[in-house]
C-alpha cells in the first residue's frame, strides 16, 4: 500500500469501538433520488410492487415485531430444504432402488449447493436490490422442489438436491437486510429472532419429515415443502420492503474480491471467524454424535426417542427475544464472553457425566442451543456494524466459516466418539471452546477497527456506560478545538494590530522627514 492511500485511509472516519455499529442509511442519497425519479415501483420490471412496501426514504418501512417474525418465519421454512433428506435416506434407497450407500451424497449434495450459494449469490445483496433478489430465489427454490417430488430418477434427484440448496440462501439476504431496517438499538434483537428461525428449520425439517414419511410416502414431504415456500413466497411479496442497490458502480467480480479483502484486513472479523469456525464444531459434534451416545449402553433408546431429544432446542427459540435484548444492552465482545464461559461450563458438564445420567443430556442440551445462539449474535452484530455497505459480504464469510466449522465438527467429533468414547469426544469439545476464548482476549472490546492485538479503552462491558463515555470524549475534542482555533484567532488579531501601529509610526516618521 502507498503513502498515499496510507494516509487517505488514516483520514477516513471509522468507529472508534469495534462494539459500534453503523447506522443503515435513511437518508435521501443521490442514488435513491435517482431511483425515485426513474420510478422504481416493479419487481423485475414487469410485477407491481404494493405501495405500502415501495422504497420512500422521506418514510422508511417500519421494521416491527410482525416484519420480524416474517423473516424469521421465512428463514425457517426455506432453510428446511437442507435438511429435509436426511431422515429419508433409507426411503430414497427404496424408491429408486439403489442401496443405501448411492444415495449417502444427498445430504451432502444440498449441502454443497448451500455453500456455492453462500459464497457466489449472497454477496448479491451489496449489489443489487434485495427485494427482487429474495423472491427470485424464494420462486425457484420452490419450483426446483416439484422436480424433487415427482421425479423417479436419481441422477435428477441429485442435481435438483444441488440447485435447491444454491437457491436455499434466502435467510442470508435476510439477515443482513434486517440489520438494515432495524433500529440501531434493536439490530441484535432482530437478528436473535432471524436467527432462530434458523434453527427451527433444522428442528422442523428432521421431525417433520421422519414422522410424515413414517406414515405416508416420502413425496408427501416435498410436496409439503413446495406449498409452504409458496406460501412464503405470497407473504414476502406483501410484506417485504423494497430498498435500494448499495454499492451503484460495483461489479459483481469487485464484489467477491473485496470478500477475500476483508479477510486480511479487518482484524474483528477475522477474530470472529477463529471463534465461530470451533464453536460451530462443537455444536455440530454434539447434535451428530448424540445419536451413537442415546443408542447405546446405558441408554438404548429408539430412533424417535432420539429424534424427540431435538425438540429440547426450542427452549433455544423461544430464548430468542430475551437474547436479543440482552445483547442490545451490552458490548457485543462482553455478550459473546459471557457465552463462552457459559459453554465452558456445559462442556465440563458434558465431559463429567453425559454417558451416565439423561438428565446431563439434556442438559448440555439446552445448555447448547441458548449459548450458541447468543455467541453466534453476538459476532454476527458486531460483525455487520463494521461496514453498513458491505454487511451482505461480511455475513456471508461469516457463514463460511461457520460451514466450514461444522463440517469439522462432523469429521472430527463422529472419528473421536467411535474410537474413543464419548468422555473423550466431549473433552474436544471443551478444548475447542476454551481455544475460542483465548482468541477472544486477544483483542478486547474496545480496541479501534484496525488494531489487530490489544487491549484498549478498559473493561467496560455496558453500551451505555461506553456511548456515553465516547460522547464525553468527542464533547471534549470539540471544545479543545475550538479553544486552539480561538487561540489562532487572537494571534492573528494581535499581528495584524501591531502591523497597524507599525504601519502608523512609519507615516508618521516620513511625514516628518517631509516637514
Amino acid at each position: 500500500m502507498s503513502h498515499d492511500e496510507n494516509t487517505d485511509r488514516q483520514r477516513q472516519p471509522s468507529p472508534t469501538s469495534t462494539a459500534e455499529t453503523l447506522p443503515a442509511p435513511t437518508a435521501m442519497t443521490e442514488e435513491a433520488k435517482e431511483d425515485v425519479a426513474q420510478g422504481l415501483a416493479k419487481d423485475f420490471g414487469f410485477i407491481p410492487i404494493p405501495k405500502r412496501v415501495r422504497y420512500d426514504p422521506e418514510h422508511p418501512a417500519h421494521f416491527g415485531l410482525l416484519m420480524n417474525v416474517i423473516f424469521g418465519v421465512a428463514s425457517t421454512f426455506i432453510v428446511s430444504n437442507l435438511y429435509y433428506c436426511q431422515p429419508l435416506l433409507i426411503q430414497f434407497s427404496i424408491a429408486f432402488g439403489v442401496t443405501y450407500q448411492e444415495v449417502a451424497n444427498i445430504p451432502t449434495l444440498v449441502q454443497a449447493g448451500y455453500a456455492v450459494g453462500l459464497l457466489f449469490i449472497t454477496p448479491l445483496g451489496d449489489l443489487v436490490r434485495r427485494r427482487p433478489l429474495i423472491l427470485f430465489l424464494t420462486f425457484i427454490a420452490a419450483s426446483l422442489s416439484i422436480g424433487l417430488a415427482i421425479t423417479s430418477n436419481l441422477v435428477v434427484f441429485e442435481i435438483l438436491t444441488f440447485l435447491v440448496g444454491v437457491a436455499t440462501v434466502v435467510p442470508q439476504i435476510l439477515m443482513p437486510l434486517a440489520v438494515d431496517l432495524a433500529p440501531p438499538e434493536r439490530r441484535a434483537s432482530a437478528l436473535s429472532i432471524v436467527l432462530s428461525g434458523l434453527l427451527l428449520g433444522v428442528l422442523i425439517a428432521r421431525v417433520l419429515a421422519g414422522v410424515v414419511a413414517q406414515f405416508v410416502t416420502w413425496r408427501v414431504v416435498y410436496y409439503i415443502a413446495i406449498g409452504v415456500q409458496y406460501a412464503i413466497l405470497f407473504v414476502l411479496y406483501w410484506m417485504l420492503p423494497d430498498y435500494p442497490a448499495k454499492n451503484k458502480g460495483a461489479t459483481y467480480f469487485g464484489i467477491l474480491y473485496s470478500m477475500g479483502k476483508f479477510v486480511v484486513t479487518e482484524p474483528l472479523l477475522v477474530q470472529a471467524i477463529l471463534i465461530n469456525m470451533p464453536s460451530s464444531a462443537t455444536f455440530t459434534n454434539w447434535w451428530v454424535t448424540l445419536t451413537f451416545l442415546l443408542g447405546g449402553p446405558p441408554y438404548n433408546y429408539s430412533t424417535v426417542g432420539i429424534g424427540l431429544f431435538g425438540l429440547v432446542g426450542m427452549l433455544g427459540v423461544a430464548m430468542a427475544p430475551l437474547i436479543g435484548r440482552m445483547i442490545d444492552r451490552l458490548v457485543p465482545w462482553s455478550a459473546t464472553l459471557v457465552a463462552i464461559i457459559a459453554l465452558l461450563i456445559t462442556f465440563a458438564i458434558q465431559t463429567a457425566a453425559v454417558g451416565l445420567h439423561v438428565v446431563v443430556v439434556v442438559i448440555v442440551c439446552i445448555g447448547l442451543d441458548i449459548f450458541r445462539q447468543t455467541q453466534q449474535v453476538s459476532l454476527t452484530t458486531a460483525v455487520l456494524g463494521l461496514d453498513a455497505n458491505a454487511r451482505s459480504r461480511l455475513n456471508a464469510v461469516l457463514i463460511l466459516s461457520l460451514f466450514i466449522g461444522q463440517v469439522m465438527g462432523t469429521a472430527v467429533g463422529s472419528k473421536v466418539f467411535v474410537e474413543h468414547g464419548w468422555r473423550a469426544d466431549a473433552s474436544v469439545n471443551l478444548a475447542w471452546t476454551a481455544w475460542t476464548l483465548f482468541v477472544l482476549f486477544l483483542r478486547g472490546p474496545h480496541c479501534p477497527r484496525y488494531t489487530w492485538i490489544g487491549w484498549q479503552g478498559g473493561f467496560e462491558l455496558r453500551k451505555s456506560r461506553v456511548l456515553a463515555r465516547l460522547e464525553r470524549e468527542r464533547a471534549v475534542a470539540v471544545t479543545d478545538e475550538e479553544k486552539a482555533n480561538t487561540s489562532a484567532g487572537s494571534k492573528v488579531v494581535t499581528k495584524t494590530e501591531t502591523k497597524d501601529v507599525s504601519d502608523a509610526d512609519s507615516r508618521e516618521k516620513s511625514a516628518g522627514d517631509q516637514v
